[in-house]
C-alpha cells in the first residue's frame, strides 16, 4: 500500500466517546483533513465510523479526536473495507 493510496476503514471506537461531542468533532476534523465517511453512536456506548482517505489522514483524524480533554479512546477496532466511489463529505448519522 502506498502512502497516497485512498483506503476506507470501518472503525468501532470505545471509551468516553458519547456525550462529549465526539461525532461533531469528527465531522469538523474530517472536513479539515479532506476525508469522507460517516459517524454514529451505538446503543452499547461505542461509536461506529467509516472513514475514507489515506492511512495518514485517517491516523491524523484519530489523533485529533483523542486530543480532546473530554474524549478518551480506550480501543479502536479497525477493518479495511471497499472504498465508496461517489461519496461527498463526512456526515453525522
Amino acid at each position: 500500500m502506498s502512502e497516497k493510496e485512498i483506503i476506507r476503514q470501518h472503525l468501532k471506537i470505545t471509551g468516553r466517546v458519547q456525550g462529549v461531542g465526539f461525532r461533531y468533532r469528527a465531522k469538523y476534523a474530517a472536513a479539515n483533513l479532506g476525508v469522507t465517511g460517516w459517524v454514529k453512536n451505538e446503543w452499547d456506548g461505542s461509536v461506529e465510523m467509516e472513514v475514507q482517505g489515506t492511512l495518514e489522514q485517517i491516523n491524523q483524524l484519530l489523533k485529533m479526536l483523542n486530543g480532546s480533554r473530554f474524549i478518551y479512546i480506550d480501543w479502536i477496532e479497525r477493518k479495511e473495507i471497499p472504498t465508496e466511489a461517489h461519496e461527498n463529505g463526512f456526515h453525522v448519522r
